[in-house]
C-alpha cells in the first residue's frame, strides 16, 4: 500500500511511475477523495469541539438553577450527538473508501528496471553452465519411460481433476529429496530459519501480502473464510504483521517448505501436460524482513541463494530481471531465474524474487523501533522461491535424461537417495 503523503507531495511523480507499469494515472481520484476525507474529520473534530463547550455550558447552567437554559443546552448538545455521530461515520466510511483505492494500486517500480510490456522485454543479466549436448532428441519429463511409472495424471484426474498428478516410488522419493536438499542448503550454507507454518490464513494475512482483495479469484477459500497460502510468503511475511519489532533482531531470514495451492485463473490452455503448471504444488519459499537501508542488498543476496540450488544439481540457468509490464502486483524489482529443459528446448522460470520495499508492511502495519530510538519506522520485505519443487524435478529429470532412457542424477542428490545415482528406464533407483 502506499503513503498518502507521497501522492499529496509529488502526484504527477506517482503517476510516471504507474503508466511504466502499464496502469492508469489514480492521483486525481486519489487526492480528491482525500481532500474529501480530511475535511470530514476536520468537520467532526470541529463539531467535537464544539460539543465539549456546550457540555460545559449544560454544567453552568445547572449550578445556576436556570433550568430554561438548562433544558436548551441540554437539547441542543443531544442533537448534536447525533450530527457528530454521522459526521464520524461519514469520515470513517471516506477513510475505508481510501484505504480500499490504495490497496488496489501496485508498486511502484525501481528506477533501474527497465521498461517493457511483457517478459519479451525482461533483461538478461547472467548466465550459468551450458545446455548439455545430447546426441538424441530429448523428450519432456512426462515422457521418459523410468518416469511414467510413478507420475500419475489419470489417477489425480479421477481423484481432483484436471492440473493435478500422483506421484510415486522412485520419483515421489526424487521430489522429497529435491525439497530436503533445498531446505538443508538454504539453513546450513544461507542460515536462513527453518519454519512450519499452516497452509490456511486468514483473509487479513492474504491482504497483507497482495493477494487480496484484487487477485482473489487466482487462489482458494474454504467455506469456513480460510484461505489456502499460493505460496509461504503469505505465512512467513505476515509473522510480523501488526508488531513493531526491535532493529537488533533485523534482517530476519526465513524459509519454509510447504504445499502451495492456485486457481491459475489467468493460465488457460497454458502448460497443460505434465507438472509444469498445478493446482497443488511444493515449494521452498524464502522471506527476508529488513530494515529499509538494507532491501537492495538483501535482494541481490536472495537472489544469490536461490541460484545456489541450482548450481548444486548442476543445472543451466538463466537470471533475468522483469520489466515494469512483467512484473508482480507487490514488487519494486523482481529477478526470475530460468532453469534450461531441454525437452521444451527453452528456459522456463523456477524462482521469482521480489524486492517489495515497505509496500507490503504498509499494508500489515509492520514497523520496527531504531536501535537509537525515535519513531517506528516501516519495515521493507522481500520474498522469492528457493525453489519451486516440482518444477526442480523436472529440470532434473530432463537434464539428466541419457539416450537409453535412463537419468542420471545430480550427486548432490545421493545422499538424500540412500547413494543411488540413476532412476532406470523401468522406474526404479539405481
Amino acid at each position: 500500500m502506499h503513503d498518502i503523503r507521497t501522492i499529496r507531495d509529488n502526484p504527477d511523480a506517482f503517476d510516471a511511475a504507474l503508466r511504466r507499469r502499464g496502469a492508469d494515472p489514480v492521483s486525481a481520484a486519489i487526492l480528491s477523495l482525500d481532500e474529501t476525507r480530511r475535511a470530514r474529520i476536520r468537520d467532526a473534530e470541529e463539531a467535537q469541539a464544539e460539543q465539549n463547550r456546550a457540555s460545559k455550558q449544560v454544567g453552568a447552567a445547572k449550578a445556576k438553577g436556570d433550568e430554561a437554559e438548562f433544558e436548551r443546552l441540554r437539547a441542543h448538545v443531544a442533537d448534536s450527538k447525533a450530527q457528530l455521530a454521522a459526521m464520524q461515520a461519514e469520515a470513517a466510511d471516506l477513510d475505508r473508501q481510501l484505504r480500499d483505492l490504495l490497496m488496489t494500486i501496485p508498486n511502484l517500480p525501481l528506477a533501474e528496471v527497465p521498461d517493457g510490456k511483457d517478459d519479451s522485454d525482461n533483461v538478461e543479466i547472467r548466465r550459468w553452465g551450458t545446455p548439455r549436448e545430447m546426441n538424441f532428441t530429448p523428450v519432456e519429463h512426462f515422457e521418459l519411460p523410468g518416469v511414467q511409472p510413478g507420475m500419475d495424471f489419470g489417477t489425480a484426474a479421477k481423484l481432483s481433476g484436471a492440473r493435478f498428478v500422483v506421484l510415486q516410488g522412485a520419483v515421489a522419493r526424487i521430489h522429497r529429496a529435491l525439497a530436503q536438499y533445498m531446505i538443508d542448503l538454504h539453513v546450513d550454507r544461507h542460515g536462513l530459519t527453518e519454519t512450519w507454518a499452516p497452509v490456511l490464513v486468514l483473509p487479513e494475512m492474504m491482504e497483507g501480502t497482495g493477494q487480496l482483495p484484487k487477485f482473489g479469484e487466482d487462489s482458494y477459500q474454504t467455506s469456513e473464510g480460510w484461505w489456502l497460502i499460493p505460496t509461504a510468503e503469505v505465512t512467513l511475511t505476515n509473522t510480523v504483521n501488526g508488531e513493531i519489532v526491535d532493529a537488533a533482531t533485523l534482517p530476519r531470514r526465513m524459509v519454509a517448505h510447504s504445499q502451495c495451492f492456485r486457481s491459475e485463473a489467468g493460465s488457460a490452455g497454458r502448460d497443460t501436460a505434465g507438472m509444469l503448471r498445478q493446482h497443488q504444488f511444493e515449494k521452498v519459499e524464502m522471506v527476508s524482513i529488513t530494515a529499509p537501508d538494507e532491501g537492495l542488498a538483501e535482494h541481490a543476496r536472495m537472489t544469490g541463494c536461490a541460484e545456489a540450488v541450482l548450481e548444486g544439481l548442476e543445472l543451466p540457468f538463466r537470471t533475468v530481471v522483469l520489466c515494469t509490464g512483467d512484473m508482480g502486483f507487490g514488487a519494486r524489482i523482481t529477478h526470475d531465474i530460468e532453469v534450461w529443459l531441454p525437452g521444451q528446448r527453452s528456459y522456463r522460470e523456477i524462482s521469482s524474487v521480489s524486492y517489495c520495499g515497505d509496500f507490503q508492511a504498509r499494508r500489515m502495519n509492520a514497523r520496527f523501533r531504531p536501535e537509537g530510538g525515535g519513531k517506528p519506522e516501516f519495515l521493507h520485505t522481500l520474498n522469492g522461491s528457493g525453489l519451486a519443487v516440482g518444477r526442480c524435478l523436472i529440470a532434473v529429470l530432463e537434464n539428466g535424461q541419457q539416450a537409453d532412457g535412463t537419468v542420471r542424477l545430480p550427486a548432490a542428490l545421493h545422499p538424500y537417495l540412500g547413494g543411488k545415482s540413476v532412476l532406470g528406464a523401468d522406474g526404479a533407483l539405481g
